[in-house]
């Protein structure tokens, strides 16, 4: 831990956080997330409800936690498919080049061109808003990313020597791929999965307050923070509680990634 930068130990608190609390929204929460009891309706943080209620009694805390686990789980299996799709996909075009290569690069350099979240947002027209939906538009959002920095890289490695001389010793293009490609793709491919969490997880928030996410009444930070705008005069907790969330998880994000690319970057070491 001595070792570790300032930033490093404050974006793995924050992310350790953010892991806690979603597991803890996985199995257990101080009160039913979706149990209404307008009796506490709009009631302030007390003691029973440590950051109040919401328009329907819903205890803010309980849904924070529930919240947390929907909104990791989507984040993390979005970046599972983009990350998976697009290194396959970009160590087959950068490795074998050649006219499919340029057919691949041209519509991949196309959907670049549009915003992720806007892509996305074309995309769950099609397969429709839900927990699910929003993974694949999500991640299909964001492989073109990953495709792009991965054939970059491929393209530098395979004009290297080692590449050369598994060639020369017989080694299938699978096994020099997986065996040489592959392993040296790792470092650029952590850094990119770390931010793209941070990406996934404003999107789906900025999908949620959108109606386009996660349906209620199942709680993210998105459609808290949606449901609870109109009464912001009123309960101004409704807003704070799920934005500070969703701020100190991005900035948690942010500097682990910074943290990372300086150690796994020679270019950033010292």
């Amino acid at each position: 831990m001595r070792n570790l930068a300032p930033n490093a130990l404050l974006g793995s608190a924050l992310i350790g956080t953010l892991l806690a609390g979603a597991f803890m929204g996985a199995v257990w929460t101080p009160y039913d997330p979706l149990g209404l009891n307008f009796k506490l309706r709009l009631a302030g943080p007390s003691a029973a409800h440590w950051l109040g209620t919401d328009e329907f009694g819903r205890d803010v805390l309980s849904r924070l936690l529930a919240g947390a686990a929907t909104s990791f789980w989507i984040s993390l299996l979005t970046v599972a498919l983009a990350v998976t799709a697009g290194t396959l996909i970009g160590i087959l075009t950068g490795y074998f080049r050649g006219w499919v290569d340029r057919i691949v690069m041209t519509f991949n350099d196309a959907l670049l061109a549009f915003p992720g979240i806007l892509l996305a947002l074309g995309l769950l027209a099609i397969v429709g808003a839900n927990k699910y939906g929003i993974i694949l538009a999500l991640g299909l959002a964001y492989t073109p990313t990953v495709v792009r920095i991965v054939r970059g890289n491929v393209l530098s490695l395979r004009e290297r020597e080692f590449i050369e001389a598994s060639r020369v010793m017989g080694n299938s293009n699978a096994y020099t791929m997986g065996r040489h490609i592959l392993p040296n793709c790792v470092a650029p491919l952590t850094v990119l999965a770390t931010s793209m969490f941070g990406w996934v997880l404003l999107a789906e928030s900025a999908l949620s307050f959108l109606g386009l996410g996660v349906p209620p009444p199942a709680p993210t930070w998105g459609n808290m923070l949606a449901s609870g705008r109109p009464f912001i005069s009123q309960a101004v907790w409704l807003a704070i509680f799920p934005g500070l969330c969703i701020s100190l998880t991005l900035l948690g994000i942010n500097l682990l990634g910074d943290a990372l690319r300086d150690k796994l970057d020679p270019r950033m070491r010292g």
